[in-house]
């Protein structure tokens, strides 16, 4: 996430790293490079004009603290402004003072408005809510099939008429809800490729019917300005109280996500970062900053940790590594519980400097395939005594697993040192090591 820009602000920064005092020179070099750096990934050029800006005239109005380096200080002014353009503070949806709260989603087509829909509502589910969904998107028959596998997945209903009326899809699904007792109603609309009549006719429609309490407003980063242009347009027709950035896990370099808010003056409200359902979060400003500058984000990673947190299953797990019987039934159930988390990359963006160190490994969610595939073609004996592993054993999983009797060799090495390792590692804010132990994991960065 944002990997170009981040690479491109450290080097902005260090015109001042090292330094003894911020000077008109390095200020005058730093900025330029920041500017740069966000042109470069695409950012609204007001905004980065004014952004900029800012942050040469607080550096050249500030007295430098004696405590402080000049490179810290400077990193700090450019944080505040970027906290600042993304938005200052996390902003939620507005819940309506009785139910069903009706959340309506807007968006082109192609932008993910039906996968989001399906992620909000899992979510919501979670929240201890009731919600269901409603297809309103009636003219793209597999926009209804997706968002009827979506219900399935998430076990929630979807509400569909055979007709092509949107609007009557609209108004049914909350006298549903109404009548079934759910507490949200989350209504999919059309979309097109380019922004048209017939499709904000629509919408407008919709509003005007349902009167929802939230409309949504879901962005493909990867399109850049032309995503800002989109949310203008669209907020001038329907007014919405919030943008969706998804796609944040593409090849997209920033510009739609430190641009919009501060276009179009709508908080951000969640980020989208892949397809799987649990991939979505509210949109923290000041997180996003840190991540931005390769400072991470470790408030999200402990919140996702404890989503999947068990706290009779820890102590358990505690008390098998002080004993030193932590095995490989147990790495493997830790590796499911880690891939729960999100995705290897995204995870390892949350660890401050770890972006750094893996920026030459490669990190997918097929990453562990080949360590699983050892682990599960093992016997239960084997996986809790690694050390009955003898020479025709290994040569056996190597051929079960479709990997090399080296693989093997390599994970066992490495498992024992990591059994070391999570001996001391008692505490979550010890995460970046077990994460940091993962690039030299077997086969993990393997090109």
């Amino acid at each position: 996430m944002f990997e170009d820009l981040s690479t491109r602000l450290e080097s902005a920064f260090k015109s001042v790293t090292g330094q003894a005092k911020i000077t008109d020179v390095n200020i005058a070099e730093t900025v330029r490079e920041i500017r740069r750096a966000l042109l470069d990934a695409d950012v609204n050029y007001e905004v980065a004009r004014e952004m900029t800006q800012k942050v040469k005239d607080q550096a050249l109005g500030s007295g430098v603290l004696q405590s402080v380096s000049p490179g810290q200080q400077f990193t700090k002014i450019v944080y505040d402004n970027l906290v600042e353009v993304l938005g200052q503070e996390q902003v939620d949806i507005n819940f309506g003072e009785k139910p069903p709260t009706v959340i309506l989603i807007a968006g082109l087509q192609g932008s993910g408005k039906t996968t989001f829909t399906g992620k909000l509502a899992r979510m919501l589910k979670e929240q201890g809510k009731n919600p269901m969904m409603a297809a309103a998107d009636v003219y793209r028959p597999a926009a209804i099939d997706q968002l009827k596998t979506l219900g399935e997945q998430t076990e929630l209903p979807v509400y569909s008429i055979e007709e092509k009326d949107a609007v009557r899809v609209a108004k049914e699904a909350v006298q549903t809800a109404k009548k079934n007792a759910h507490d949200v109603v989350i209504i999919d609309t059309a979309g097109r490729m380019h922004v048209d009549e017939t499709m904000m006719e629509e919408v407008a429609a919709i509003k005007k019917a349902v009167k929802p309490d939230e409309i949504l407003f879901v962005v493909d980063s990867m399109t850049g300005q032309d995503a800002v242009n989109t949310a203008l347009e669209f907020n001038k027709q329907i007014d919405y109280d919030g943008v969706v950035l998804t796609k944040l896990d593409g090849d997209t370099r920033g510009g739609a996500a430190l641009s919009v808010r501060n276009v179009v003056n709508k908080p951000i409200k969640f980020i989208s970062t892949g397809e799987k359902l649990d991939t979505i979060s509210a949109f923290y400003p000041d997180r996003m900053a840190q991540r931005i500058l390769g400072m991470g984000d470790v408030v999200s990673l402990v919140e996702k940790a404890q989503e999947q947190y068990d706290e009779e299953q820890a102590k358990k797990l505690q008390s098998k590594i002080k004993s030193e019987e932590f095995n490989l039934e147990d790495f493997y159930e830790q590796l499911q519980q880690l891939k729960k988390m999100g995705s290897m990359k995204d995870l390892a963006g949350m660890i401050p400097g770890m972006n750094k160190q893996l920026e030459d490994v490669e990190i997918d969610d097929d990453t562990l395939k080949p360590i699983e595939a050892i682990i599960n073609s093992m016997t239960i004996e084997e996986r809790r005594n690694p050390n009955v592993l003898n020479g025709s054993r290994r040569k056996r999983i190597a051929k079960g697993s479709g990997t090399t009797v080296r693989d093997i060799n390599d994970l066992i090495k490495q498992f024992s040192q990591m059994k070391k390792m999570m001996k001391t590692m008692t505490k979550m804010n010890k995460a970046g090591r077990a994460m940091e132990g993962l690039k030299n994991l077997p086969m993990m960065g393997r090109r």
